[in-house]
């Protein structure tokens, strides 16, 4: 089995289980065009998300790393009418394209995008008190995600869900030859959730068009 393998089998899942969606498409184009790196969730991926949300039953979500909004249309599709989704992004250029694909994909009016450091919009949304969400996504800078942790637990309830992507790196989260700044951010996070007694956890490793990497899930029990 190689990656051409890996590809082939996720589009002959997205051909049959997502099809055509203009939405997501026009915001991959957007986001290429404006030259925001190509890392965002693989279609499979980004539904996978979607379902996780609905059957949680989200009504507020968070996201930490929007980039060019393509993940926040997928968790923005699974929120009721009333249902809201905030997704921070450190980057003003991401921003400004992400908010033009969640307008034209129709979803702006649930999304707030928030510009800033993430750990800053954190802090801040812990120190106004804001009410805790149901689903949190986290996938952005790596080596921040211990950080992001101990966040988001001050902003979640008993019953929230937490994903967190990429904590495979190609395998290299096991290996403890590498010591890059990402791969030591990803087992630091596995270690708090290992050792968190309010937490139950587990991670799936995935491969495909992103390659080999994977998601860790987690649920808030008090």
């Amino acid at each position: 089995m190689n990656e051409q393998t890996w590809h082939a089998v996720d589009e002959w899942f997205c051909e049959r289980l997502i099809g055509y969606d203009p939405a997501l498409d026009d915001a991959l184009a957007a986001s290429a065009k404006a030259g925001l790196r190509a890392i965002n969730v693989a279609p499979n991926q980004g539904k996978f998300l979607y379902l996780l949300a609905r059957i949680q039953g989200a009504r507020r979500v968070l996201e930490i790393g929007t980039l060019g909004g393509y993940s926040a249309i997928w968790l923005a599709r699974a929120l009721p009418a009333d249902g809201t989704l905030v997704t921070l992004e450190a980057m003003t250029a991401n921003a400004a394209v992400a908010r033009a694909n969640l307008a034209a994909a129709g979803v702006s009016d649930k999304v707030t995008v928030v510009e800033g450091l993430a750990l800053d919009s954190l802090d801040r949304m812990v120190e106004e008190g804001v009410a805790p969400f149901d689903f949190i996504f986290i996938d952005a800078d790596k080596s921040n995600n211990p950080h992001y942790l101990e966040r988001v637990l001050k902003l979640s309830r008993p019953g929230t869900v937490i994903v967190a992507d990429n904590v495979v790196r190609d395998g290299r989260v096991a290996d403890e030859a590498h010591r890059d700044d990402d791969v030591v951010g990803v087992r630091r996070y596995i270690d708090m959730l290992a050792h968190d007694a309010r937490l139950e956890s587990s991670a799936v490793q995935t491969v495909g068009a992103k390659g080999w990497d994977g998601f860790a899930i987690t649920v808030v029990k008090a």
